[in-house]
C-alpha cells in the first residue's frame, strides 16, 4: 500500500492543471496516474491551432499547448506513472490501478478525477444500414490522420455538428478528400460559431441544419447516406429524403464524460451533463473526491478546462489541511429550463467569499435576451446577451459580495429573461 496526499486520474490538461494547482498551494505529495504512454491526453491530436489565447496570451496547437503543462508538471517534479489504467476507489479513498500488469493500492488524502470524455459512438444514435468499413466517429478519424498517418477516405459526410466535426472537416479538405456535407439533427450548431465559418464556410462545404441520416448504404464499405429533413419533433420526413454518395462517414454526435469510476465510487452524478455534482470548491457528494475538466462538463475550450482543473487542485489542498469544512449545509443553483445547467451546482453555506464563476450552457438559441442570476426573487446579476447558443459555454463571473449574498440565499437561479 502506497500513501499519497493527492492522487489525480488522467494526466490530460485538466488532471496536469489540477496537480499544478495544488503544487502551487504548496502540496508537494502528488500522483498523477495516466492510461497512456504519455501525458497530454487528446491534446496530442489536436494539431490545429487556437489553444493557449486565454492561458497563455497566444495561440498554440494541442501539442504545444500541453507541452507547457507538462513541462510546468516537469519543473516542480511532480510524480506521475504511465500507462496504468485505475480499476477501483474505495469508499476510505484507496485506489487500485494496474500498471503494466502490476496491481497498485494507493491511499490518498484526496483524490481528483480529470478522466475526461469519449465520443458517443454509432451504436448509440441507431442509424439503420449494414456494419460496412468506412464509418468511424471523428476523434478516431483525427488519431487516424494526425498520428497514424492514415487517410480515412476519399469521399465523406459528417454527422453532427460538434468541434470536433467540424476541425476534421476541415483537416480532410487539407488532405485532399472531398467533404461532402455536414448533416446537424438541430436547427442549430453544437459547435463554436468560428469553427463554422472558419472550417466550413472558408471551404464551401455545405451545413444542412435539422437533417438526419437515416440509412447507410453499402455491403463491405459505405457506397452512400441517405439523409432527410426532420420536423419539429426530430422526426424524419422521408418525403424529402436524398442521397449522398460517399466511401467514409465521421461521426460527431457528442461527448460522454468518463465517469465510471465516479459512478462505482457512488458520487451523485448530474442528469444533464453526466458529470458529478460538485461544490464550489469542485467537490463531489463524496468527501475528498473531487472532479474537473470534461469529465464533470464538456468544455469548449481547453483553456476553460485548465482554469477550471487548478481551482479543483487549489481546492483538494484546502480540504486536506482542513482550511475549509466540508460537511456545512450546501445551497442548490437551480435553473429554469431555458438554460440547461449550471456548474458548480451547489454552493457550501461557509464563510468562503473567494470569487467564483459560473459555467453554463443553454438549450437552444437565444436573441436579445438577458442572462439572470436570482436570490431569493431579486435579480442580483444582470448580463445583456445579443445571442446565446448551446454550442458556447457560458460564463458569470462573481466576486465577493456576489457570492456572499448566494450564500445567505435561501434560494438561487439562473435564468434567461
Amino acid at each position: 500500500m502506497k500513501n499519497v496526499n493527492i492522487v489525480i486520474i488522467g494526466g490530460g490538461p485538466a488532471g496536469l492543471a489540477a496537480a499544478v494547482g495544488a503544487y502551487d498551494k504548496n502540496e508537494k505529495d502528488i500522483l498523477i496516474l495516466e492510461r497512456e504512454d504519455k501525458l497530454g491526453g487528446i491534446l496530442n491530436q489536436c494539431i490545429h491551432n487556437g489553444f493557449g489565447l486565454h492561458t497563455f496570451n497566444e495561440e498554440l496547437t494541442g501539442p504545444e499547448y500541453a507541452n507547457r503543462f507538462i513541462e510546468e508538471v516537469e519543473k516542480r517534479k511532480i510524480n506521475y506513472y504511465l500507462n496504468t489504467t485505475v480499476i477501483n476507489i474505495s469508499d476510505d479513498l484507496v485506489v487500485k490501478a494496474l500498471k503494466e500488469g502490476e496491481l497498485l493500492e494507493i491511499k490518498a488524502k484526496a483524490i481528483i478525477l480529470a478522466c475526461g470524455c469519449r465520443e458517443r459512438p454509432r451504436g448509440a444514435i441507431n442509424i439503420a444500414g449494414a456494419r460496412c468499413a468506412g464509418i468511424y466517429s471523428a476523434g478516431t478519424a483525427q488519431k487516424l490522420v494526425n498520428i497514424d498517418g492514415y487517410m480515412p477516405g476519399k469521399e465523406v459526410v459528417i454527422l453532427g455538428s460538434g468541434d470536433i466535426g467540424l476541425i476534421m472537416a476541415r483537416r480532410m479538405t487539407f488532405e485532399g478528400a472531398k467533404v461532402k456535407a455536414v448533416i446537424e439533427l438541430m436547427p442549430y450548431s453544437s459547435g463554436l460559431n468560428r469553427n463554422i465559418v472558419q472550417c466550413l464556410n472558408d471551404f464551401n462545404i455545405p451545413l444542412y441544419f435539422s437533417h438526419t441520416i437515416v440509412e447507410i448504404k453499402g455491403e463491405d464499405r459505405v457506397s452512400s447516406v441517405v439523409v432527410a429533413k426532420v420536423d419539429e419533433k426530430l422526426n424524419p420526413i422521408m418525403d424529402e429524403a436524398f442521397e449522398i454518395k460517399c466511401d467514409t462517414l465521421l461521426l460527431s454526435v457528442g461527448l460522454i464524460p468518463e465517469n465510471e469510476l465516479a459512478r462505482e465510487a457512488n458520487v451523485a452524478m448530474s442528469r444533464v451533463t453526466r458529470g458529478a455534482l460538485v461544490d464550489d470548491s469542485y467537490m463531489t457528494s463524496v468527501p475528498g473526491i473531487f472532479e474537473c475538466g470534461n469529465v464533470l462538463h464538456v468544455h469548449d475550450l481547453v483553456d476553460f478546462v485548465s482554469i477550471e482543473a487548478k481551482k479543483a487542485g487549489e481546492a483538494a489542498v484546502n480540504y486536506i489541511n482542513k482550511a475549509k469544512s466540508d460537511d456545512k449545509e450546501k445551497i442548490e443553483i437551480k435553473t429554469d429550463g431555458k438554460v440547461r445547467y449550471v456548474v458548480p451546482e451547489l454552493l457550501t453555506k461557509n464563510e468562503d467569499y473567494n470569487p467564483i464563476s459560473l459555467k453554463l450552457r443553454v438549450g437552444n438559441v437565444y436573441k436579445g435576451v438577458k442572462l439572470e442570476v436570482v436570490v431569493d426573487g431579486n435579480v442580483l446579476i444582470s448580463r445583456p446577451k445579443r445571442v446565446l447558443t448551446p454550442g458556447e459555454m457560458q460564463s458569470i463571473d462573481l466576486k465577493e459580495n456576489d457570492v456572499k449574498a448566494l450564500k445567505m440565499a435561501n434560494e438561487v437561479l439562473v435564468r434567461i429573461a
